[in-house]
């Protein structure tokens, strides 16, 4: 046994392996143990990642909520500022209405007015001028300055009072 070859190359295959198996020991589990602490520090940024992602969902959902109360509160006051314009273009054009209701009555009343003053200056010269014509024709002389005579004489008293 001692003095077969075979032996001695199984001894020393043995020992080249005894004596290499802790330095490959060593740098097999220290790369195990950096490739296990990089996917450790992987898996903790993943998770890290994860949180802010999830973090930043729900202050985008919340910030939205914000919005949508936002849209909500402006559509209300928007609404309500309609509503308001209506009231007031509504008591504006009333209130246009009675002036301009107004205005042509007092153009009415005018025109009235006018029509009758019109009428009467027309009935008041038409009156006279047939007087005049009536007396011109129907009177004597006498008649006439005796008329003369009394209108002068009824002036002077209205005059005096």
């Amino acid at each position: 046994m001692f003095s077969d070859p075979q032996f001695w190359v199984a001894v020393s295959f043995l020992l080249f392996v005894i004596a290499i198996f802790n330095p490959v020991k060593k740098i097999l589990t220290s790369s195990l143990d950096s490739q296990i602490n990089e996917i450790k520090n992987k898996i903790h940024e993943s998770e890290n990642i994860k949180n802010e992602a999830q973090n930043t969902l729900s202050e985008l959902k919340a910030r939205e909520n914000e919005v949508e109360k936002e849209l909500n509160s402006l559509k209300i006051d928007a609404e309500n500022k309609i509503s308001e314009l209506k009231k007031l273009s509504s008591i504006k054009l009333t209130e246009q209405i009675e002036k301009r209701k107004l205005l042509a009555e007092s153009k009415i009343d005018q025109l009235v007015r006018d029509t009758n003053t019109s009428i009467k200056n027309y009935i008041t010269e038409a009156t006279i001028n047939a007087t005049t014509n009536i007396l011109k024709n129907n009177l004597s002389e006498e008649k006439k300055s005796e008329l003369i005579k009394q209108s002068v004489n009824e002036l002077n008293i209205v005059l005096k009072n």
